[in-house]
């Protein structure tokens, strides 16, 4: 009786089965492929990841003469930041904080981190004078120093940023207007955040931190 109603029923039922199986594997590889996506991650600054208004790499000399580019910090977070020596207190202010996070961060994680200060004022900032006041802040830091005015407001526009020299009382005493705010790549080259000044110590362990856990 149990072979009739096997032959008999046996295909039908199966061809539900074999579909529930099949249902079942598929919806199996969907979440266990989910669950090899990374999440994004959670950071306090501005993510601007794949953002097509900002240019991806920069070409500028260092205090040494050397062109630089992304590809000579591959490996590292690298911080771009514009600003320049005389400015009364943004400047010192932001690289000041960037010093005390690779405190925190410790030796290891503050290796893989590059600062890059470029000047907005190469009149005034010679690379003397810039390498100095890079180094003052952390020994680490490294400046860039655009070699004319015209690399400057290539440099400039192609990261959004904007500049504006203030005369003052005399020819040599001026103040430069400038965005209050710096770029982060990661280790692979790829911007990642845009970082407003002024914010203090803790977002940028934060945002450090979880770029250097992920890559």
């Amino acid at each position: 009786m149990f072979d009739a109603f096997h032959r008999y029923f046996g295909p039908a039922l199966a061809r539900p089965l074999n579909i529930v199986l099949a249902s079942c594997a598929l919806a199996g590889a969907i979440l266990l492929g989910g669950c090899d996506q990374k999440p994004p991650l959670s950071f306090q600054n501005l993510d601007i990841t794949g953002n097509t208004q900002f240019a991806k790499d920069f070409s500028l000399p260092d205090t040494n003469g050397r062109t630089r580019t992304l590809a000579d910090y591959h490996g590292k977070i690298v911080v771009l930041l514009f600003g320049y020596t005389h400015c009364p207190d943004v400047c010192p202010t932001t690289l000041a904080e960037l010093s005390q996070a690779l405190d925190q961060l410790g030796p290891q994680e503050a290796s893989r981190v590059q600062v890059l200060f470029v000047t907005v004022d190469p009149q005034r900032d010679t690379p003397a004078v810039l390498a100095q006041y890079a180094a003052a802040f952390n020994p680490s830091f490294r400046a860039l120093r655009p070699a004319d005015k015209a690399q400057l407001d290539k440099v400039t526009s192609d990261f959004r940023f904007v500049y504006q020299k203030v005369p003052g009382n005399d020819v040599s005493n001026y103040t430069m207007n400038h965005t209050a705010a710096a770029l982060v790549f990661d280790p692979a080259g790829r911007l990642r955040l845009y970082a407003r000044d002024g914010q203090g110590v803790k977002p940028w362990v934060h945002d450090l931190g979880l770029l250097l856990q992920a890559s």
